[in-house]
């Protein structure tokens, strides 16, 4: 795809999702860039790794109150954890500028077909501490609740928790099943949505991009799904909707092409974040891990039989 016509899918996913440019805020980065673009670039960077909180909804509250809650530290923070049931983990991942408790459906489900759940507020998320936060911060939360909680069957994640999530997996986190829910390619739409809706520069979004990579350690490169899909060997579930309109469809067709094996699964009607409620998604992800879980188990059963059997004294 040309970059005019990346950018004319991004600016349609900014008018679709009702993310408007905010007139004053577009001046001011339009300003900057020209002026000062050093000083925009750290600006820009500062706003781009600041996830706003937003108000805990009461079915959130409720759904925890259920729970187990456990605080841990990661990165000398402290990460609200919560936890329901007894059984083989399935970690619950929010995006970027979510909650755990977001996926909070997906726990009567899964705990009906045996398993135990797990979900977190990363860092500079809903009840964690931080103002800032990275995706390798995610990507390190998430490997670091699979540490204590594990070991993990399988991930369900949404949006940039699916990229954390992948690259948490590329760095040894192991599961038997993932489900992306929403997922992006890259990061590069994010990135594009912010600059425009703030009315930055290309060069100023590429001074911002080499300042976040500076920050994080690792490229951008680094959170692209359809490099990190070539050596896995999870099985993978993605459930995108047509009419998403902030992570455009295309992006978890290209995911599903570039992940060997990976199923997808294209909703109508459901955007971004009802997809996290629809009772059909909820009964095709969880089925989707149970029957990771039958299959193991079969293979499992399989070896034993297979081995030879002790005699049996007389």
């Amino acid at each position: 795809m040309r970059d005019d016509e990346y950018l004319a899918l991004v600016k349609s996913t900014i008018v679709r999702s009702g993310i408007r440019p905010i007139p004053g805020a577009r001046a001011v980065g339009a300003t900057l860039s020209v002026l000062a673009p050093s000083l925009a670039a750290r600006l820009a960077t500062r706003l781009f790794l600041t996830p706003p909180r937003y108000r805990r909804p009461e079915p959130e509250v409720r759904a925890l109150s259920t729970a187990r809650p456990r605080a841990i530290e990661v990165g000398g923070r402290r990460v609200q954890t919560w936890a329901w049931g007894a059984g083989p983990a399935v970690l619950l991942m929010h995006g970027w500028a979510g909650r755990g408790a977001q996926l909070a459906a997906f726990v009567e489900p899964l705990l009906a077909r045996g398993f135990s759940v797990v979900t977190f507020d990363a860092p500079a998320h809903g009840d964690s501490e931080g103002r800032q936060a990275t995706l390798p911060d995610l990507a390190t939360t998430l490997r670091t609740v699979a540490a204590i909680h594990g070991p993990v069957h399988g991930v369900i994640a949404h949006s940039l928790g699916a990229a954390a999530t992948a690259r948490a997996v590329h760095e040894g986190l192991t599961a038997r099943a993932l489900v992306f829910l929403g997922a992006p390619a890259d990061l590069v739409t994010p990135s594009l949505v912010f600059a425009e809706a703030l009315g930055l520069s290309r060069r100023v979004r590429e001074l911002m991009r080499q300042r976040v990579e500076q920050r994080v350690g690792v490229p951008w490169e680094a959170f692209d799904m359809t490099q990190l899909a070539s050596c896995q060997t999870a099985p993978l579930l993605i459930v995108h909707d047509r009419g998403d309109a902030e992570v455009p469809w295309q992006h978890g067709a290209a995911i599903a092409a570039a992940w060997p094996g990976a199923q997808l699964v294209t909703t109508d009607g459901l955007g971004h974040r009802r997809i996290l409620r629809d009772p059909t998604v909820l009964a095709t992800a969880v089925s989707f891990i149970a029957r990771r879980s039958v299959k193991t188990a079969g293979a499992r059963a399989a070896e034993v039989s297979a081995e030879p059997v002790p005699a049996l004294a007389s």
